[in-house]
């Protein structure tokens, strides 16, 4: 039985950005075709077996063993476009300012959509550090779009989002998905640009769309061929 990468996260209880990083360093077995990776349940249930590490998988579920057809970061960026010169006197007026701008969701949906950020921002703050937040509901939508939103808000003046780093945050991420697994998937490939100081220092040039996308295109690229 192959399974996909995100269902091995979940049998391992793990973050997929782990799962990738010990496919990188080669600590993890594997089955790759071309620029496509699975992995052998019975050889990964030995070396977790063998590595003290808990593994349990849910056979009887199906769609946890087929890969899902996953949209790209870029697409869900490109979906919730870029908004530039974001204003907002503290992180809940530029949490509604973004909410506003996101037009693809009716009104009532957007309200709730703000509720649902400010309640998530008060159970713990989505600033990742570096001047960096990305906002989502913990929750799905009521009325969740059909494919993933992600708007880019570059905010006119820093404010405070209580981040891990005390950093004030000049720019977010604001992440709407229609599942819990294309919400961990674009997370994870979002969190793997943002590792990289290059990428963050271009962030702080607030560059226009084309040229975000196409740089997000690149790591995508990167990350796809691991």
């Amino acid at each position: 039985m192959k399974l996909p990468m995100h269902t091995v996260a979940g049998a391992l209880n793990l973050p997929v950005s782990t799962i990738g990083r010990w496919i990188r360093q080669g600590r993890i077995p594997i089955q790759q075709s071309g620029n496509h990776v699975a992995f052998s349940h019975a050889a990964l249930e030995k070396w977790a077996a063998t590595h003290n590490l808990p593994f349990s998988l849910n056979v009887d579920r199906a769609d946890d063993l087929l890969p899902e057809a996953f949209d790209s970061l870029a697409s869900a960026m490109q979906r919730g476009k870029v908004c530039h010169r974001l204003v907002g006197a503290d992180a809940s007026a530029a949490l509604r300012s973004a909410v506003d701008c996101i037009d693809c969701l009716s009104e009532d949906i957007r309200n709730e959509l703000y509720e649902k950020l400010i309640e998530r921002e008060q159970l713990a703050s989505t600033g990742i550090g570096n001047g960096i937040a990305i906002p989502h509901p913990r929750d799905p939508l009521s009325q969740p779009p059909n494919a993933p939103v992600i708007a880019t808000c570059f905010l006119e003046t820093p404010v405070n989002f209580n981040a891990i780093d005390d950093q004030q945050v000049s720019v977010f991420f604001l992440l709407i998905s229609p599942t819990v697994k294309h919400h961990l998937h674009l997370l994870s490939r979002l969190s793997y640009c943002i590792r990289d100081r290059a990428f963050v220092a271009f962030l702080t040039q607030h560059p226009e769309a084309a040229d975000l996308y196409s740089r997000v295109a690149e790591f995508e690229k990167q990350l796809d061929a691991l």
